[in-house]
């Protein structure tokens, strides 16, 4: 139900200091910025249970932002005498979660080597990245980088080459934090994964440059 004409709707301010209750019921009037103060109390903790199941930060950030992105959609589904906005939140972020999982599950997505594993194993890349030439390199890496996502590729190489940090990067392209950080790992572990399924020095740039 939308606000009644003529009456101001809360502040910011006064809404950070309203229980959750009440925020839900600001929600359903129209009050958008009762989800922002929502997703300040609890997208921590949805992170962390997207996290248990998905396993993967990637993932799991996608995973909470799809969770109040739907809040938001079915806000006006919400009834306090059912259960408290706490536990509306995290009956989503649970749903939410398994059903990534099940869809990464069906993807394979598991039998692959996980951002920590890519990160821990990091010494056995580079020390494949040995077998080629500077110039393969340079090759291979641009091969590499064509495989990526626009944002993806976006994101590497303002870090690599500009050295910006993710948050330089969000302020830089208009990108939420959390996008950047998920477009980087990705990003990231796509690029290393190319370069160790590459083929034999002389044959991932042609072997004639």
């Amino acid at each position: 139900m939308p606000f009644t004409p003529g009456v101001r709707p809360p502040s910011f301010a006064e809404l950070r200091n309203k229980d959750d209750g009440e925020l839900m019921a600001h929600l359903q009037a129209g009050c958008n910025d009762a989800l922002t103060v929502l997703y300040d109390r609890y997208h921590r903790l949805v992170l962390s249970i997207a996290l248990k199941i998905v396993r993967d930060p990637g993932e799991a950030e996608d995973v909470m932002q799809s969770v109040f992105l739907e809040i938001f959609r079915a806000v006006a589904q919400f009834d306090p005498a059912k259960g408290t906005t706490k536990v509306w939140i995290l009956q989503y972020a649970y749903h939410r979660a398994i059903n990534r999982k099940q869809h990464l599950n069906a993807r394979n997505f598991y039998s692959q080597a996980n951002l920590e594993t890519v990160e821990n194993r990091l010494p056995e890349t580079v020390s494949t990245v040995g077998r080629f030439t500077q110039v393969e390199l340079k090759h291979l890496l641009r091969q590499g980088l064509a495989t990526l996502s626009g944002p993806q590729k976006r994101v590497i190489e303002l870090a690599s080459s500009n050295g910006l940090s993710m948050k330089e990067i969000a302020s830089k392209t208009g990108d939420s934090l959390l996008n950047v950080r998920h477009h980087y790992y990705r990003g990231l572990q796509k690029l290393r994964a190319f370069v160790g399924q590459a083929p034999e020095k002389g044959k991932a740039a042609g072997g004639h440059e």
